[in-house]
C-alpha cells in the first residue's frame, strides 16, 4: 500500500490550515513556506479540497483559506479522496482483475487490509490530531523556522538595495 505525496501533502496542509486558522485565515504561501510545499501544488490541492466543501476562501486584505467546519468534523480518510486519492493495498485497484482479468490468489487479504487503513484513517479528525502535544510542539517549530526565513529574506533584500 503506497500513499503518494498527493495524499500526504494534503493532510499536512489541512492538519496546518486548521492549526493556525483558529486565529485568522492562512495563506497558501505561509502554509507552503511552514511545510516545504510548492505553492503550485498547493493551489491545486486546495483547489480540491473547496470543491469538496472542505475548504473555503477569505477574500481581501488578511484573507486567505479557512476550514468549512470544525476540525473534529473532518476525517482524514475524507481529505485523501478529496484530493483523488486511493487507500489501495492491492494491484488492481480493486477491481479484482488482478490475474488474467481474475481475482488473484491474495486479492481478497489485500481488499481486507485496504479497508482496515480505510476505517483507520475514517477513525481520526484533524481536531483530535490537534489535540496531540507533539503536534502542537512542531507546529509552533515550524511557525518559528518560518519566521526566520522570512527574516533572513527580508535581510538579504533590503541589503541588496542597499
Amino acid at each position: 500500500m503506497r500513499l503518494t505525496t498527493k495524499g500526504r501533502y494534503a493532510v499536512t496542509a489541512m492538519l496546518d490550515l486548521a492549526f493556525h486558522s483558529q486565529i485568522r485565515p492562512v495563506t497558501l504561501t505561509e502554509i507552503a513556506a511552514r511545510q516545504t510545499i510548492s505553492l503550485s501544488y498547493l493551489e491545486q490541492l486546495f483547489a480540491r479540497l473547496r470543491r469538496a466543501g472542505m475548504v473555503k476562501g477569505v477574500r481581501g486584505p488578511g484573507g486567505g483559506y479557512t476550514l468549512c467546519g470544525f476540525a473534529n468534523d473532518i476525517n482524514i480518510a475524507d481529505i485523501i479522496a478529496a484530493v483523488d486519492e486511493q487507500v489501495d493495498a492491492t494491484r488492481c485497484g480493486g477491481e479484482a482483475n488482478c490475474q488474467k482479468h481474475q481475482a488473484c490468489l491474495t486479492h481478497d487479504l489485500w481488499m481486507g487490509l485496504s479497508d482496515q487503513i480505510r476505517e483507520y484513517l475514517k477513525g481520526i479528525t484533524l481536531g483530535e490530531l490537534l489535540e496531540k502535544h507533539q503536534v502542537q510542539d512542531v507546529a509552533k517549530r515550524q511557525e518559528q523556522d518560518a519566521q526566520r526565513v522570512i527574516e533572513v529574506h527580508r535581510h538579504v533584500v533590503v541589503n541588496s538595495l542597499i
